[in-house]
């Protein structure tokens, strides 16, 4: 369907199409945000807030250091591997404005998944948390990275508190592992370097990559996901155009647990609120409730961004359900599929309808979202302005609507492609158009319902896991003869991971199946549940039939 299609079908007042021809690049909005909102508070954490004008000022710090004490030069790509801390944006901005390629890193990978991304990136510097620091000891003699930054927890907070939180998480809580990165630099260090010298901002230009995000894509196989200024840009627009319209300019306080190196909390929290000048509250650990609630008490939080997981732990906490919500204008949801129960029970504490969306890594990432006001529960909205969206059936032949086929998209958000890998990108493409290998239906208002998603992937809390990573680590197991990974229904998480093994070892249990994935996968990709076979179901030509195993738990599942 053409956006033409969508045109009458948005809210009063949402365009059918955005136009970014204003802005060359991030960097461009990053300075008229600064200009409009300096003495506004951009991002806070624990307590302590950093204004635009700060921002803007620290982040050129940090660029100049890149310039003028790296050999980093406009291309180079700059691994960020830190959670939801206020150095995060200084330090992506300040890479950006230095004219490098940021490649957003999870902090909780393993040796072997830092290794895979930082050679495949070709990645020449990276960025750390201290507590991470000891796997990347590891790691880095294996890679192309020259130039570590290391940063501790506390280090953008006043001197008193950074003192005081970096000695509790180091020497109190234990949560800092040795290392010995000898040629390291701390980043309190690169900014007070970086302050004796001029950024020099570095123009770039619509087309140029800004953001390598590694994505499992449609395979499996993860690949970086070329997101140029203008895909982010776009989606920017897109998702402001959409979720905006009740904002007041400057003036929001959004709370942001999802981590900043997932590209939907990156584009709404780095992004999207840039350009709106709102003031983004970061959780670094979303996981330890208490802490989390204790922060959002007698705060005027105006918007929530989370996902279904995030949303049914907080209203079984009691301290949750008595804050105070009646600020709260907006609350989005994205990275897995939101529970109708979850909606309601939401909307009935806080008074907030849930906004569900949907995207991908590939789309920047937003495809649709549900427009405040005239939201469909049960689907993932309507498509952003300038975006257009078909199914197609098994021959790649256009539907009609109301029918089931896999969803494709098209619009200014699609990315460049994969990173050094032409090959994928043509298969991920249909003539123009990114396959999602999700299964969809466009109904007659317009609303989109994802009837089915990728046959493999599993999708464990937002985050996808794909059973071709998991099957090549326990392969490699000397007692593994066959193995296979499927995702199951799990209440908590939406999926559950669980893997079938044949093992030429009857001995073989299932705790040394689970600590063998433990030594090689981040935590949400490790299996919960392991059954061992004597054999797997397979095609003629021996390919393990997922399907059928799917088809079988699910089955045993209904009869139990």
């Amino acid at each position: 369907m053409t956006t033409g299609f969508w045109k009458d079908k948005y809210p009063e007042g949402i365009p059918a199409t955005i136009d970014v021809g204003q802005y060359r690049s991030i960097i461009d909005v990053l300075e008229y945000s600064t200009r409009k909102f300096a003495s506004k508070p951009a991002f806070s954490n624990m307590g302590h807030e950093l204004s635009y004008s700060r921002l803007y000022e620290l982040s050129g710090h940090f660029c100049s250091y890149l310039q003028n004490h790296t050999d980093l030069r406009p291309g180079d790509r700059i691994a960020i591997m830190l959670p939801n801390v206020m150095q995060f944006p200084v330090a992506v901005f300040g890479a950006l404005r230095a004219g490098l390629i940021v490649v957003n890193t999870n902090p909780l990978y393993t040796e072997r998944e830092m290794e895979h991304q930082f050679r495949d990136s070709g990645a020449k510097a990276l960025v750390v948390l201290a507590n991470m620091a000891n796997m990347a000891e590891k790691v880095i003699p294996k890679t192309a990275i020259k130039h570590v930054v290391v940063t501790q927890v506390g280090d953008m907070l006043p001197t008193f508190k950074r003192t005081l939180v970096n000695l509790v998480v180091k020497h109190v809580k234990k949560m800092v592992p040795d290392y010995s990165l000898p040629s390291a630099v701390s980043f309190t260090t690169v900014l007070s370097r970086g302050a004796l010298h001029h950024c020099a901002d570095v123009r770039r230009e619509n087309d140029d990559v800004a953001i390598l995000q590694y994505t499992g894509g449609t395979t499996g196989v993860a690949k970086g996901a070329m997101l140029t200024h203008r895909n982010i840009l776009s989606n920017m627009f897109q998702v402001k155009a959409l979720v905006g319209g009740n904002l007041r300019e400057g003036e929001e306080l959004i709370i942001a647990p999802l981590p900043l190196y997932h590209i939907f909390a990156f584009t709404v929290h780095c992004m999207v609120a840039i350009l709106l000048g709102e003031h983004n509250m970061l959780i670094t650990n979303p996981r330890d409730m208490k802490s989390f609630i204790k922060d959002l008490t007698g705060k005027p939080f105006s918007m929530f961004i989370g996902l279904n997981t995030l949303f049914v732990g907080l209203m079984n906490q009691e301290a949750f359900r008595r804050l105070d919500f009646s600020y709260l204008k907006n609350t989005i949801s994205g990275g897995m599929a939101l529970q109708l129960d979850t909606a309601e029970r939401w909307e009935n504490l806080t008074g907030s309808r849930i906004c569900e969306g949907y995207g991908m890594t590939e789309t920047s990432p937003v495809v649709t979202i549900n427009p405040l006001g005239k939201i469909k529960l049960g689907t993932i909205g309507l498509p952003v302005p300038s975006c257009e969206l078909k199914v197609v059936d098994s021959d790649d032949k256009d539907l009609p609507i109301g029918e089931a086929g896999e969803l494709c998209i098209k619009g200014p958000q699609v990315m460049k492609g994969y990173w050094q890998s032409e090959q994928a990108t043509e298969e991920a493409m249909l003539d123009g158009w990114l396959r999602t290998g999700d299964i969809a239906r466009i109904d007659e208002e317009g609303y989109v319902t994802i009837v089915d998603r990728k046959k493999d992937m599993i999708c464990i809390s937002g985050f996808n896991v794909y059973p071709n990573e998991l099957e090549d680590v326990l392969s490699a197991h000397p007692d593994v003869a066959q193995c296979a990974v499927i995702g199951v229904p799990d209440k908590r998480s939406g999926e559950a991971i669980k893997v079938f093994v044949v093992s030429n070892n009857p001995g073989l249990t299932k705790e040394e199946v689970i600590h063998f994935f433990r030594q090689n996968l981040t935590g949400y990709k490790v299996p919960k549940l392991v059954e061992f076979r004597d054999e797997l179901p397979m095609t003629n030509v021996g390919k393990i039939l997922r399907r059928h195993l799917r088809d079988e738990e699910l089955a045993a599942r209904h009869n139990g």
